[in-house]
């Protein structure tokens, strides 16, 4: 898959050798609200197989002012569930996961996943 973007609405996504990064603008407090809207994205837009072995994702949370009161271990779970069957077949696989929040320029969240070396 090229370095390119797809997708054109709140949630976009690129393939870079084996990385991939997933975009998702703006922040709810709701963690529930992102399963629903990257998972209809994944099943829309990626076209790719999911992977066996282990994985890496990071998960980043910008925020702009005071970050919103939200889990990041409910946003994990969330998004995990919504990625889980397009890039690895279970995240029983996620053998190292890296959450964080943070101030940023744009409030958005970034995934990234990777096989793990």
């Amino acid at each position: 898959m090229t370095a390119g973007w797809i997708g054109i609405g709140k949630v976009r996504a690129r393939q870079t050798a084996d990385v991939v990064e997933i975009t998702i603008d703006g922040l709810t407090t709701q963690a529930k609200y992102y399963k629903p809207l990257v998972y209809e994205f994944m099943r829309k837009e990626w076209s790719s197989r999911p992977s066996w072995g282990d994985f890496t994702v990071e998960i980043l949370m910008e925020h702009v002012g005071e970050p919103p009161h939200i889990d990041l271990d409910n946003l994990a779970k969330a998004l995990l569930d919504a990625i889980k069957g397009y890039l690895f077949h279970d995240d029983a696989q996620v053998a190292r996961l890296l959450v964080e929040r943070r101030e940023g320029e744009r409030e958005r969240i970034t995934i990234r996943v990777f096989p793990r070396l």
